[in-house]
């Protein structure tokens, strides 16, 4: 197989398998059989495509594929139940089905249902995360392990339980409603969230940033957001990751070392993300009635960066505005830490340490390598150089991130040599 066919393939399943292994879950109701019915469509397509050629409907292909080996599958079962012959009929119905809008509809509906289903509260946080860029993000154990600086197998291990905690559990394939849609859907937002959140600031490891995984996040946002055109958080959150993610190519300098948003090239942002991030901010604040959700609001503080040519153009006031409502929405101390920066750009650094200060004993925050690293930026800016210096020292012990602490162990060294 040539290059240009194989990158063709690859292509074409990381943008159809969602909705194959979406529908197949549907009919099936296993998203461990799906997964497995996919695989085996795409090994066929793997075969058969690069002598005939990607067919014009190529996810049409592979779903007509996958569900004639489902029903292979239920036919050939020793002791068919009632409901296996009712799956079996469905299947053989929906083998004949035309592509039509309304087919295009339940496709969305399953991709939804999918996502649900892979963020349900019954998994651990690891798990959703882990379940959701395989299934729904299209990447392998191995690009889940390298993006996450986890081993291959602990990966597997989490995919393999959280199919079968999902089975145990009988957790339906359905898209929620009502008050269970507003319950469920924050932890829908939160996979997603966690997921580019690693990839803008990785938490360990060599690299500052790992933009393959804000990618697949951009990617699931943008998804969620065509899906539920009526959520305002879901276009808050996607508003959030287009506007932080127009700045990943300016937070890593020519050598991959951090550059802080101060010291950012801001020719370098991307223009047409922080254009569509202002159009889904617009979308978000337009369809909400009881006020903006956290994502639309933390959107929101981004947007002030993002229209801001200059830091010193920065409206710092309005930021510590939208900051007050946050805190007040989410009672975070990460919240409230971002918060005293802001209060010191707009009203001084004496002001911010004071904050900062009422912030030390947070047991949610000891451990906090940004903590003492904020504390250590306002202590210099106050001239208490000695005591900024052991903050950042401090700050460089906590990080994993070893980008980062060479980063803080410089700024140090800086107040050393003073």
């Amino acid at each position: 197989m040539d290059a240009a066919t194989r990158a063709t393939i690859d292509a074409v399943w990381r943008i159809e398998a969602p909705r194959l292994i979406g529908g197949l879950t549907r009919m099936t109701r296993d998203v461990g059989l799906a997964e497995d019915l996919a695989q085996d469509a795409l090994v066929v397509a793997l075969e058969r495509w690069p002598r005939s050629g990607v067919p014009e409907s190529p996810g049409a292909w592979l779903m007509a594929t996958a569900k004639h080996r489902a029903i292979d599958l239920f036919r050939r079962g020793e002791t068919l139940q009632a409901k296996q012959e009712q799956l079996a009929r469905e299947l053989a119905d929906a083998a004949d089905e035309d592509p039509t809008a309304e087919a295009a509809e339940q496709a969305g509906e399953d991709l939804l249902g999918l996502i649900f289903m892979c963020c349900h509260p019954v998994l651990a946080l690891e798990a959703r995360v882990a379940l959701t860029l395989r299934l729904l993000g299209g990447l392998t154990s191995d690009e889940i392990a390298r993006a996450f600086l986890t081993p291959r197998a602990t990966v597997q291990q989490r995919i393999v339980r959280a199919k079968r905690t999902l089975a145990a559990a009988r957790v339906p394939f359905e898209v929620p409603a009502g008050e269970q849609l507003a319950e469920r859907l924050p932890a829908v937002l939160g996979v997603i969230y966690l997921v580019f959140n690693e990839g803008y600031a990785a938490s360990s490891g060599e690299q500052w940033t790992r933009p393959e995984l804000c990618e697949d996040a951009l990617r699931l946002g943008r998804m969620l957001a065509e899906l539920m055109p009526r959520e305002p958080e879901v276009h808050g959150l996607a508003a959030l990751l287009e506007l932080q993610a127009s700045r990943l190519r300016a937070r890593r300098g020519p050598d991959g070392d951090p550059v802080l948003l101060s010291e950012q090239d801001r020719s370098r942002w991307d223009l047409l993300l922080i254009g569509r991030g202002l159009r889904a901010l617009d979308r978000a604040e337009a369809l909400s009635r009881g006020g903006l959700g956290p994502y639309a609001l933390q959107a929101a503080i981004a947007a002030c960066h993002a229209r801001a040519r200059t830091p010193e153009q920065t409206d710092w006031e309005w930021i510590v505005a939208l900051y007050d409502a946050l805190a007040a929405l989410t009672g975070s101390p990460v919240v409230e830490l971002n918060r005293a920066v802001a209060v010191a750009m707009a009203s001084g650094p004496a002001a911010g340490l004071e904050l900062v200060d009422a912030l030390a004993q947070e047991p949610a925050l000891t451990a906090y390598h940004l903590l003492p690293s904020v504390r250590a930026d306002l202590l210099a800016r106050l001239g208490r150089r000695r005591e900024a210096y052991a903050e950042l020292t401090r700050a460089a012990g906590l990080t994993a991130n070893e980008r980062e602490r060479r980063l803080l162990l410089e700024r140090a060294a800086g107040l050393a040599g003073d």
